[in-house]
C-alpha cells in the first residue's frame, strides 16, 4: 500500500527547500525549523498521520499508473512558476481573453509529489513558514476557489473542480471514520485525536478524476487545507479552512440542497467559505489529523 513515512529524515526528504541568500539566513535557520516541526509520534509536529492507527488502500505504484500519461507541467508553466516543479499558474479569462496569471499554486496538497501522502497536524503558522522555506506562500481563499472553479480555456465557472454535479465518487471523499480498538475518534483536544483518530488519506493524485481544469488535485476530499484571508473590517490577515476530507461523505450536502434538520452538513463546493477554526495568521495554531496545506506564489 501507500508508503506511509514517520521518521524526519524520511519526511524531509519529500521536499526541497529554496537556497537561502546570506542576509536571509539571518532571519531564517531552515535545519533548526525541520527539527523542530517534522516527525511522528504526537500532533506537535508535521507528519503524514498516526503511522500506527491509519489505513491506505491505494499503492504509489497504482497512483502513478493512475497518472500515466498525465502531464502535471509543462516547461512553459515551470519557468512561469519560478522554476518551481509541480506548480501551475491560474488566471482569469474577461471575455474570452486571458488575463495575466498573477499566483501559481501547487498541483498537490503538501509536500506537492504525485501519490506521496499528503503530511497533516501543520498548524496555518507552520504551514506560512514551511511554504515561505520553499520561496512559495500559503494561498489566499480567493487564488485556491479559482483555481478549484476557473476555466483556462475560457469557460463557465463550475460548481466543483470535476463538475456541477456533486460525485462523492470523484475525490477521496467515501472513507467513514473507523473505531480503534473499540472506540470511537475523538477530537476533543490534539492529543486524543492523534490517539484515537486514523488518517486514512490516499497518495495525492490517486483518483486522477478529480482535477481542475487548470491542473490541480485534490481540492475535494483526502485533506482539507489551510490557506488565508484578508478581513474586510480590520484588514488582518486570517486562517482559512475550506475543502473536505476523506470522510466527508458523513457531512456531504449539495450545493443546491437544503440543510437538514438537526443534521451537521455542509457543501464542499469550491466558492464555499466557512469559518472554521479563524484565527489571526501570526499566532494561529489550530491542527488536526485530517488538515494539511498547500502553497502558492505570486508571479509578475
Amino acid at each position: 500500500m501507500a508508503i506511509h513515512y514517520e521518521a524526519r529524515e524520511d519526511l524531509v526528504r519529500l521536499f526541497s527547500l529554496k537556497e537561502l541568500t546570506p542576509r536571509e539566513r539571518r532571519f531564517k535557520n531552515p535545519e533548526l525549523f525541520l527539527e523542530k516541526n517534522f516527525g511522528g509520534g504526537g500532533p506537535g509536529r508535521i507528519n503524514q498521520g498516526n503511522r500506527a492507527l491509519a489505513r491506505h488502500t491505494r499503492s504509489k505504484e497504482q497512483c502513478l499508473e493512475g497518472l500515466r500519461g498525465v502531464v502535471l507541467q509543462t516547461e512553459e508553466q515551470r519557468a512561469r512558476c519560478g522554476g518551481h516543479e509541480n506548480m501551475v499558474p491560474v488566471f482569469k479569462t474577461v471575455r474570452g481573453k486571458a488575463r495575466p496569471a498573477e499566483f501559481c499554486i501547487d498541483v498537490f496538497e503538501f509536500p506537492n509529489k504525485p501519490c506521496e501522502l499528503p503530511m497533516v497536524w501543520a498548524s496555518p503558522t507552520q504551514a506560512a513558514a514551511m511554504c515561505s522555506l520553499q520561496g512559495k506562500r500559503l494561498c489566499t481563499e480567493d487564488e485556491w476557489s479559482l483555481a478549484c472553479r476557473g476555466d483556462p480555456e475560457g469557460g463557465a465557472p463550475r460548481t466543483y473542480a470535476y463538475g456541477d454535479e456533486l460525485d462523492l465518487a470523484v475525490c477521496h471523499t467515501q472513507t467513514r471514520h473507523r473505531d480503534i480498538d473499540g472506540k470511537p475518534c475523538d477530537a476533543d483536544t490534539a492529543r486524543s485525536a492523534y490517539e484515537t483518530c486514523a488518517t486514512d488519506t490516499e497518495p495525492a493524485g490517486a483518483y486522477p478524476a478529480c482535477r481542475s481544469r487548470f491542473g490541480v488535485f485534490d481540492q475535494h476530499g483526502n485533506v482539507a487545507e489551510i490557506m488565508t484571508r484578508r478581513d474586510r473590517d480590520d484588514g488582518k490577515q486570517y486562517s482559512q479552512l475550506k475543502g473536505s476530507a476523506w470522510f466527508y461523505v458523513e457531512v456531504a450536502r449539495a450545493h443546491d440542497a437544503p440543510r437538514p434538520k438537526g443534521q451537521e452538513t455542509y457543501p464542499d463546493h469550491c466558492s464555499f467559505s466557512p469559518r472554521w477554526h479563524v484565527e489571526p495568521m501570526e499566532n494561529a495554531w489550530h491542527v488536526n489529523y485530517h488538515l494539511g496545506f498547500r502553497c502558492c506564489k505570486t508571479v509578475h
